[in-house]
């Protein structure tokens, strides 16, 4: 068994179900010191972070990832236990084998050699690993990067370990994110009998209207790079459970996936504006997860698709779609980001894999971007 291999088996057996760690960063920063880094611990909000770096100099290139999964589900739909991690033809099962217990080994066991091949170095290295990315992802990667501005430390290019592949590892990288912006809404009207509607006020009558608007609103048309702002409604909700009784209120949960020819200001407004149209009596909560983000071209997305081309014999295709990630964290403060990862078309289900050979793939591809950017 590989050494790539053999580590993301010992992550993917500590059951770290967000926001929990459960030993992986204990594991991550034993080898880390091992080659050198200086690590740091900067839990913050129950959420363990992890911060380590070797060298000083600039450019600094940063691997980041997360420890933490979604719950397993029913374990009696997995073939093998979640947290048991098996091998089946070709492939590693486990909850977080994709997501992203397998980007995180392949990253430390590249990282392994070229440190073994090229102590002196020059530039710097760091890994950035969280509990908090499954989550609320409010005390994770936010927090450590909060910490890095504090005290100037600025990073040049940033590798994240998302599973970024569709059909084969490497046709997909992501160098961009849509911008997310949830909405908490709630019509208010008057219970009663069902009748009696005269003597009550159906909210769910009322804001049919108003919704279908929200549905049918063309909010922006994307652009070259990123595809039209889309509103989806998540959770819906009314009534007492009975068949004779108006509800007083409508819960709807909502949210926008939107491109940079919105902002989420406009997209308030806009919102509201239609609400108000339709004269409703209603509350509303905003949250925004993350503005939209677009790496240029430069350094970092030209070695990615040099080394990716080297490594599996096919160039990637670059794209902003997907939901989010940490990179939005990490974007802002000037970084080049792009996710590179295995493929997702298992990740946060049951009997979620990896392909070995791919992993290995990886594992090269990660050796291979260090060599490029920092040699």
């Amino acid at each position: 068994m590989s050494e790539t291999l053999q580590l993301a088996t010992d992550l993917i057996s500590r059951a770290s179900v967000t926001p929990e760690d459960a030993g992986c960063q204990a594991l991550l920063a034993e080898r880390l010191t091992a080659m050198g880094f200086e690590v740091e611990h900067l839990p913050a909000g129950g959420v363990s972070n992890l911060w380590a770096r070797r060298g000083t100099d600039a450019p600094l290139l940063v691997f980041a990832g997360h420890t933490d999964v979604v719950p397993a589900g029913p374990e009696s739909l997995w073939h093998s236990p979640p947290f048991r991690p098996e091998i089946r033809e070709g492939r590693l099962y486990g909850r977080g084998a994709a997501d992203m217990k397998g980007s995180l080994a392949a990253m430390i066991t590249a990282c392994e050699r070229f440190v073994a091949a090229h102590p002196d170095h020059p530039g710097s290295i760091a890994f950035l690993i969280t509990s908090d990315e499954e989550g609320d992802a409010e005390h994770g990667t936010r927090h450590v990067i909060e910490q890095l501005s504090a005290r100037d430390e600025k990073i040049d290019w940033c590798v994240v370990g998302e599973p970024s592949s569709h059909q084969r590892l490497g046709d997909t990288i992501r160098h961009g994110r849509r911008g997310s912006l949830s909405g908490q809404l709630r019509v208010i009207g008057k219970q009663g009998h069902v009748a009696y509607p005269e003597l009550a006020i159906n909210p769910v009558h009322a804001a049919l209207d108003a919704l279908n608007a929200l549905c049918s609103e063309e909010w922006d048309r994307g652009n070259a790079h990123f595809p039209p702002t889309s509103f989806q409604i998540s959770n819906i909700h009314a009534g007492t459970g009975t068949t004779n009784v108006i509800p007083g209120e409508l819960a709807v949960d909502f949210n926008f996936r939107f491109s940079p020819e919105s902002s989420a200001e406009t997209l308030r407004q806009k919102t509201e504006c239609i609400l108000a149209s339709r004269g409703l009596n209603y509350r509303l909560q905003w949250h925004l997860s993350g503005e939209p983000f677009i790496t240029p071209r430069g350094e970092l997305i030209e070695a990615a698709h040099e080394v990716v081309h080297e490594i599996t014999g096919r160039g990637p295709e670059f794209s902003t779609g997907g939901g989010t990630s940490d990179g939005r964290f990490i974007a802002p403060t000037g970084a080049q980001v792009i996710e590179l990862g295995p493929r997702n078309s298992s990740i946060h289900q049951v009997n979620e894999w990896v392909d070995i050979g791919e992993l290995e793939q990886l594992n090269l591809i990660h050796e291979r971007l260090l060599q490029r950017l920092l040699l």
